[in-house]
């Protein structure tokens, strides 16, 4: 794989208005059951994303995990939001989840350099509009630390090191090795501080900072009861308690002292659970907030 393009190197221009950035993981859940519809954005709104970015001051790109994003989107969307307003994109799942894109596409899952231009490309007018917070690798929990697995990360930091990157992994074989906090390290390459139900081969709850420009968490929610066997809704039906807020506030103070930038991204997307808690902890961290639509129910 290619090293990112030299086009993108200025994509650190963004605004330094916060250190702590605040979202959610997609803004755009139109359909089904857990629908932000009458939760979050009020009936008839058009400019979902204008809308959201009314509220938060970043959010983390989706749809760039299913496929590279078109340029005209993304230019899109540097349009529809405000200066300082931030873009996070999910890593294509070709390079993170290759036996997942098989299954979706038919096609074999091998790596070449118009796949990373192609995804670079798609992200490029966030870039140019300094509006690229960073990318995520987002690996799956089958994802091991072994020689195969190693070696497909060390391939992602190389290809897109020069980018702010943050690397979520899952399994406890990562975290179990400080060889993998050296690896990251070595590239500026942020762990991904994650939340969710705690199980046997879950990675350690605590783990070490491994880049001084960036630290980045992802609070899924703690629904294991549905986890396994839930669907892309149901699994991330959590609404986190003030208490919790609470604790996650702790841990992302502690973090945000070491980097430059720290990334928060609420992933619990059940009938706009995330925005709701995105807002609880902003006002926990006590960073500026305009408040919530009234429109969004107090019980879960």
């Amino acid at each position: 794989m290619m090293r990112a393009v030299a086009s993108m190197e200025n994509h650190h221009e963004y605004s330094e208005k916060q250190r702590i950035l605040v979202g959610t993981s997609g803004w755009s859940y139109p359909r089904g059951e857990g629908s932000w519809n009458g939760h979050f954005y009020p009936p008839g709104t058009k400019n979902e994303l204008g809308y959201f970015s009314q509220f938060f001051s970043c959010v983390e790109i989706n749809s760039s995990f299913y496929s590279p994003v078109n340029p005209a989107w993304a230019s899109a969307w540097a349009s529809k939001t405000p200066d300082g307003f931030v873009f996070t994109a999910k890593l294509w799942q070709k390079f993170t989840h290759p036996k997942m894109f098989e299954t979706a596409t038919g096609e074999a899952a091998a790596i070449s350099r118009d796949d990373v231009d192609l995804f670079l490309k798609g992200i490029e007018p966030l870039a140019a509009a300094g509006k690229l917070g960073a990318i995520l690798a987002q690996f799956p929990p089958s994802f091991e630390n072994t020689g195969g697995g190693r070696q497909t990360l060390e391939a992602v930091l190389k290809t897109f090191g020069d980018l702010p990157i943050a690397v979520e992994l899952r399994h406890r074989s990562w975290s179990d090795d400080p060889a993998t906090a050296e690896l990251l390290s070595a590239y500026d390459a942020a762990w991904v501080q994650t939340d969710e139900p705690r199980f046997s081969f879950s990675i350690a709850r605590e783990l070490p900072a491994t880049s001084e420009r960036l630290a980045y968490f992802r609070f899924h929610g703690r629904n294991a009861a549905d986890w396994w066997t839930g669907n892309n809704e149901t699994r991330y039906r959590y609404l986190y308690s003030q208490q919790e807020i609470e604790e996650l506030a702790g841990r992302v103070k502690t973090s945000a002292a070491a980097a430059e930038k720290t990334f928060v991204f609420f992933n619990n997307h059940w009938k706009a659970y995330a925005p709701r808690n995105a807002g609880d902890l902003i006002k926990a961290l006590q960073l500026p907030f305009a408040g919530l639509p009234l429109l969004m129910p107090s019980q879960k």
